[in-house]
């Protein structure tokens, strides 16, 4: 593997250096899997007490719309672990919050920071942040896309089953940011998604023809359903998220009843592989999208996952800055 990295690698690797993170469809399969395999690298190193300080003397602006456990703390640890500092940046306490243009704050923090990650609410906003700045720009999250909550997913999917090439993935639940990003990297890692949504609650259609020919050119396939348990069958990995995002509060109770036949619960796990493994993005909403016999149970990899939304974050850090 480390070889792998450093020999064919290594043109990959500037290739990526200096490039924002807006979502996984700006990158190829080859640069996808190269930052996977540098994550399973840095995770090895790190639990063997290595954690060379890439980064020393860069700072990474971290600018919040919405509220954030995971990524905020990872991001946060990813920089200290890399010898760097991140900075914790409210959008309602920067100028942008009293209508500052989003590209004069682009360019001014280009003066300042090394990188900016941005958890925003419009993906539009993030486009036009990175247009006008001059230093890489990571997606945290937007309302379309979640690429860092991807790359996590993947790898920890290569972790537990080893090679993921031909594998089944089945997502469950809303068409939503992380299901689009999941979609497009399962796709380029030549995976089988079978995507199961109630009517009404599918992906974006443009995106999911974009990711289908993505998977189709990696030897995989994408299909759409609105049947939970012909999605399921015989997977070998089975997902699901929230029924109700940041934003959608004021539609919990409809939604509530029309994801009703969707919960990742045993029944419904019973037309997975014995040896499926569960993953959500968390937080999770015990008895509503998933079963708490699930999420808590032998075949539940979600700590794992979430764990490895700083060694994949890493990654990205060590190799865009």
């Amino acid at each position: 593997m480390h070889s792998a990295i450093t020999t064919i690698g290594k043109t990959i690797e500037d290739q990526l250096k200096g490039r924002d993170l807006l979502t996984l469809l700006d990158y190829t399969s080859e640069e996808i899997d190269y930052l996977l395999q540098k994550a399973l690298i840095m995770k090895q190193e790190m639990v063997a007490g290595k954690m060379p300080a890439v980064l020393q003397g860069k700072t990474l602006g971290m600018i919040f719309e919405k509220h954030s456990t995971r990524t905020r703390i990872s991001f946060e640890v990813g920089m200290n672990h890399l010898g760097g500092h991140a900075m914790f940046m409210h959008a309602k306490d920067l100028q942008i919050g009293r209508g500052e243009p989003i590209s004069d704050t682009g360019k001014v923090l280009s003066e300042y920071v090394d990188g900016v990650m941005i958890r925003a609410n419009s993906h539009e906003m993030v486009k036009e942040l990175a247009k006008h700045a001059t230093i890489p720009i990571i997606n945290g999250l937007t309302d379309i896309f979640h690429p860092c909550q991807a790359l996590a997913d993947l790898l920890t999917m290569i972790e537990v089953k080893g090679t993921i090439r031909g594998k089944k993935l089945a997502y469950v639940g809303d068409g939503n940011n992380v299901a689009h990003s999941l979609i497009i990297g399962a796709a380029n890692m030549g995976m089988h998604v079978a995507f199961a949504s109630p009517e009404g609650y599918a992906c974006n259609q443009n995106l999911f023809m974009k990711a289908q020919k993505i998977a189709n050119a990696n030897g995989g396939s994408l299909i759409q359903t609105n049947n939970a348990i012909e999605a399921v069958e015989n997977a070998d990995v089975v997902y699901t998220d929230v029924w109700t995002s940041m934003g959608q509060e004021e539609e919990t109770a409809t939604r509530l009843q029309v994801f009703n036949d969707f919960q990742v619960n045993d029944e419904l796990v019973a037309h997975a592989k014995k040896d499926y493994m569960f993953l959500h993005c968390l937080p999770a909403h015990r008895e509503e999208e998933v079963a708490t016999s699930v999420i808590d149970g032998t075949n539940s990899y979600v700590f794992q996952q979430a764990g490895n939304r700083l060694h994949a974050q890493k990654a990205v850090l060590a190799t865009l800055l």
